[in-house]
């Protein structure tokens, strides 16, 4: 046999292997998944807790689930609930199988690793696992992220009429007497995370405390323009000129855009220069009574469909950049939002850095802000 045929057959063998292998693990993973929802399907219940309607489009979410699923009853528990109450909730009921006792929970990034750490959750990869980025998520499955916000300006444009891009821009002294911030940064996460963005926008490099000292820095001296605004930035306020440019989660100002439906009109722009992202994880209950609805409900929120019921709620699926990437993205919501581009640099500050950044804000904020 001639090497030139050797090598030739060699590579069609190995393609043709290659392609047996992708196959296989296609037919793997649909009977892995036939398996399951016959599984959930015979468990008949999935109970949620702290899933109000309308955050994040979560009512239209778990109806497409019901809807995809009817075999199964999806028992709401407490929906106003916050992530704190939601690890008692499991805590309470380690012994229960009644419908008091969650199968899944979705909390803010930090008590995803607490939970873990007490015990309280499961791990479990979706078939969609390497979409989701290895920062925001469990190594061992345990809990991952699932959608985020990015820090994003409300502009109100009957008095802004051409846009800051950027923090940079805002120094500019066009803009005295326009920029606010949600409210205190030693007291409100979004304005914790705003100081920390400004930061970020100076030095690209920095982190923890030392992008949130930075950021301080940045505010300090647009207070000291006057073009820092000593009022707390709101769809009101802003409505009505008092803080015409405020920082906030882009699903946020993006819902108060279509609130006040152009009166007056409002931009939504991600700064150039940071973009931080606030993200939120899922978990299953160590104690889970319905595991296989459980798992099948993670599936459903990972696949496509699941991450656009998010999307169409203006949260970042945690997908976001890959489905963009493959296309996947429905074009009449992506019309809705800034620019995909604006969030392919997210940033997502680890626990560390947040946990520094908040150590530097109530050490500093008062003392060079001249904050009580």
């Amino acid at each position: 046999m001639n090497k030139e045929f050797e090598m030739t057959n060699h590579k069609g063998l190995m393609a043709g292997a290659s392609l047996l292998a992708v196959m296989a693990a296609t037919f793997a993973h649909a009977d892995a998944m036939t398996d399951l929802e016959a599984a959930a399907k015979s468990e008949g219940m999935l109970t949620v807790i702290a899933l109000p309607h309308d955050w994040c489009n979560y009512g239209a979410v778990i109806e497409g689930f019901k809807k995809k699923y009817p075999e199964i009853t999806v028992n709401e528990l407490n929906p106003n609930a916050g992530s704190g109450d939601e690890i008692e909730a499991i805590k309470a009921n380690k012994g229960n199988t009644g419908p008091q006792a969650p199968d899944v929970i979705d909390v803010g990034l930090s008590f995803g690793p607490a939970a873990k750490a007490e015990g309280l959750i499961q791990p479990y990869k979706v078939a969609t696992w390497n979409d989701i980025p290895d920062s925001v998520k469990d190594a061992e499955g345990y809990w991952y992220g699932d959608y985020y916000g990015v820090l994003a300006m409300g502009v109100n444009k009957d008095i802004i009429t051409e846009a800051p891009t950027s923090f940079a821009d805002l120094k500019d002294a066009k803009f005295a007497n326009s920029v606010a911030m949600p409210g205190d940064p030693r007291t409100g996460n979004s304005s914790m995370m705003t100081v920390y963005a400004a930061g970020l926008a100076t030095d690209g490099k920095l982190a923890g405390a030392d992008a949130l000292n930075a950021g301080i820095a940045y505010f300090k001296a647009m207070k000291e323009s006057s073009n820092l605004v000593p009022v707390n930035g709101s769809s009101q306020n802003l409505a009505q000129g008092t803080t015409p440019v405020y920082f906030d989660w882009d699903y946020n100002l993006l819902a108060m855009r279509d609130n006040l439906a152009g009166n007056p009109p409002v931009d939504v722009v991600i700064p150039s220069d940071a973009v931080i992202a606030g993200v939120y994880v899922q978990a299953i209950s160590a104690y889970a009574p319905h595991l296989n609805a459980a798992k099948l409900w993670m599936e459903y929120l990972y696949s496509d469909e699941g991450q656009i019921g998010w999307l169409s709620g203006y949260c970042h699926p945690i997908r976001f950049n890959a489905m963009s990437a493959a296309g996947t993205l429905p074009a009449e919501l992506m019309a809705k939002l800034p620019p995909a581009e604006a969030y392919a640099k997210a940033v997502f500050p680890t626990l560390d850095e947040q946990g520094a950044a908040k150590t530097a804000t109530a050490d500093n904020w008062a003392t060079e802000m001249g904050a009580n």
